[in-house]
């Protein structure tokens, strides 16, 4: 039996949740956006009347309403987006009992088992789907379909978006007619860098990289050259897991900083922040890890500076304290001085931390308790309940995001 995967995204769900939960809006252009005092006013979501004004996601506020002077400007709320994401969840599970959520407006569903029902007819099967999210949850969804994960991945998003249904289906069939010609830039997991790198070897298109020496791209950049060669074949062999987000390979936290920081007085603030957050969000999911990477990058795309980089620990740990000094060290030798915008750090090698090996030198077991306790008090009374010294002055940013979910009000 041939394998169905479906991937359903959302139209413009932030801004298509907004509508339904204001009917006066159906018929105006509206926007999701950042506050503009704290992140330029970056569009998040724009409605289909919206976009025929010519405006997109991730551009300025203000450019969306120098085209379309009569924007409805929405902040998000981004509780309430959760709390919808995991209701559309629920409806797909009436379709299979193997939903996978992607990200708050995207779900994988294997649907190979419950063909029958609709005489093994995809099609058929994402229409109702369809029907049945626009009746009970009032939003519009696009589906695409495929033999595996990355094909209705991608499906959905370079060809479901463009068809008069919202479906589409990409399969080994159709791939090289339909997938390969595409940028290379379309193929799932190329992002801006690798892009540019492959460019430089005189691979533009997803067809070029399938066709280029899978040897070639094995000694250049080893599992990861092989992962996308594979990928521009449409191979993927995940399955389709309702605890994916249960059993993480890393816990790391991204920040985009609300200004450019400049000194390094300013930077080890937000780098104490986030070490914490890490390390409390690895406890909280029971983990503990053996590799901290760090990355850091200014506001310029047009001038990139930054880096990323890793260094493995002597021992597993989720303390805030241990991958704050690591973090440092990488900081220390890396960072090339020039401004911040964005910082982000990550805990890797997760084990799970019901075990550990004991030290003579080190007080783990005092620590443990201490950072429990200081767990305990964030839950009961907030994230802002007990914060570094640090956190007080002008660098800080915990207390802005203990009022915010993934970076926005709730």
């Amino acid at each position: 039996m041939e394998r169905t995967v479906f991937l359903i995204d959302m139209q413009s769900f932030y801004a298509s949740f907004e509508k339904v939960y204001q009917i006066n809006l159906d018929d105006k252009p509206v926007v999701v956006a950042g506050d503009p005092k704290i992140r330029s006013g970056v569009i998040l979501a724009a409605c289909p009347i919206a976009k025929q004004w010519g405006i997109k996601t991730a551009e300025a506020l203000w450019e969306a309403k120098n085209k379309c002077p009569d924007l409805v400007v929405i902040q998000p709320r981004m509780q309430a987006y959760l709390d919808a994401s995991v209701e559309i969840a629920s409806v797909l599970e009436s379709f299979s009992d193997q939903v996978e959520p992607y990200s708050v407006d995207e779900i994988f569903v294997e649907m190979t088992y419950v063909l029958d029902g609709y005489e093994g007819d995809a099609y058929a099967a994402a229409h109702v789907m369809k029907r049945q999210m626009k009746r009970m949850l009032g939003v519009n969804a696009r589906i695409g379909i495929g033999p595996t994960k990355v094909l209705a991945k991608m499906a959905c998003d370079h060809f479901a978006k463009k068809t008069s249904d919202g479906i589409f289906s990409l399969t080994y069939n159709n791939l090289q007619e339909k997938l390969w010609p595409r940028a290379i830039g379309d193929l799932f997991g190329v992002g801006g860098r690798m892009k540019k790198h492959l460019q430089n070897m005189g691979i533009r298109t997803i067809g070029q990289l399938a066709n280029f020496p899978l040897e070639q791209m094995q000694k250049r950049w080893g599992i990861n050259g092989e992962l996308l060669w594979r990928t521009a074949y449409g191979e993927d062999s995940s399955p389709v897991t309702v605890d994916t987000h249960i059993r993480r390979q890393g816990i790391g936290h991204h920040m985009t900083l609300t200004r450019d920081y400049c000194t390094w007085r300013e930077v080890k603030v937000v780098l104490r922040e986030l070490s914490e957050e890490v390390a409390r969000r690895a406890r909280a999911n029971s983990y503990m890890g053996m590799t901290v990477s760090t990355g850091a990058g200014g506001h310029d795309f047009d001038f990139p500076t930054g880096f990323h980089r890793q260094r493995k620990l002597e021992d597993y740990t989720n303390d805030g304290t241990v991958i704050y000094h690591i973090v440092l060290r990488l900081f220390e030798e890396y960072w090339d001085g020039y401004p911040i915008r964005s910082v982000g750090i990550t805990l890797d090698q997760l084990v799970p931390d019901t075990f550990r090996q004991l030290s003579l030198f080190h007080p783990i077991q005092d620590k443990e308790v201490l950072n429990h306790t200081i767990d305990d008090l964030k839950e009961r009374f907030g994230n802002d309940a007990i914060l570094h010294a640090s956190s007080l002055t002008n660098a800080g940013q915990a207390l802005l995001r203990a009022k915010k979910i993934g970076g926005h009000y709730k």
